[in-house]
C-alpha cells in the first residue's frame, strides 16, 4: 500500500523541500506490469501522480528529495542509485514528453492561426463583397453579419491555444524537470 506525505523543510539555508512516500517494498512504487529492466521501469501512475502533486504545492525555489520509508528492506542487490536513477530516468521521460507535448501545441496553434487567418480574410472579403450583389435590409445584413462571426469564431482556436492552452503545459513541463533532477533517500521502517 503507498501512502505519503509531502513537508518543506525551513531552516536558513535552502534545504530541499521532502516528498516522503511510504511503501511495504520498493516495487510498489513501480509499475508492475512494465517488463522493463529495473532502471528503466516506469513508476507506478498512483506513485507518479502523488509524488507529481506534492512537488506542485512545494515552493519553486526550492529543490526537491523524495524520502521513501519502507516496511521491508530493499532486495540486497538493489542500490539506492538504482532506485535513484529508475526516478530520476521516469521523470525525466515525462519532462521530454511534456517538452514534445508543448511542441506540438505551438505547431497546431500555428497551423490553426493560419487557417483561422485565411478565413476571417474570405468572411471579410465576402461580407464586403455581398453589398453589390445582396439587397440592403434583414436579410443580407444577417447574411453579412453571419460571414462575420463565422470568421471571428474561426479564431477561436487559435486564440485558446496561444492565450490559455500553452501555459498549463510549460508548468508541468517544469515540475517534471525538477523531479527528474530530485535527491532520493530510502529510511528503514515507517513504524
Amino acid at each position: 500500500m503507498l501512502t505519503g506525505m509531502s513537508r518543506k523543510s525551513h531552516s536558513a539555508a535552502p534545504r530541499p523541500a521532502l516528498i516522503e512516500v511510504h511503501v511495504e517494498q520498493i516495487e510498489q512504487l513501480f509499475n508492475s506490469i512494465d517488463p522493463s529492466p529495473f532502471h528503466a521501469r516506469d513508476l507506478d501512475p498512483q506513485a507518479d501522480e502523488y509524488i507529481a502533486g506534492c512537488a506542485r504545492d512545494l515552493p519553486r525555489e526550492l529543490p526537491l528529495a523524495l524520502v521513501i520509508h519502507m516496511d521491508q528492506a530493499p532486495e540486497p542487490d538493489l542500490k539506492l542509485s538504482q532506485v535513484e536513477g529508475a526516478i530520476r530516468s521516469h521523470f525525466r521521460t515525462s519532462a521530454v514528453a511534456a517538452r514534445g507535448q508543448l511542441r506540438d501545441l505551438f505547431r497546431r496553434g500555428r497551423i490553426s492561426l493560419l487557417i483561422g487567418v485565411t478565413f476571417l480574410s474570405l468572411s471579410i472579403a465576402l461580407s464586403e463583397f455581398s453589398l453589390s450583389w445582396l439587397p440592403s435590409g434583414s436579410p443580407g445584413e444577417i447574411l453579412r453579419e453571419s460571414l462575420l462571426i463565422g470568421g471571428w469564431v474561426a479564431m477561436w482556436r487559435p486564440l485558446e491555444i496561444y492565450l490559455y492552452d500553452w501555459w498549463p503545459v510549460r508548468d508541468e513541463r517544469r515540475v517534471l524537470e525538477r523531479l527528474a533532477q530530485m535527491s532520493v533517500r530510502i529510511e528503514g521502517s515507517a513504524g
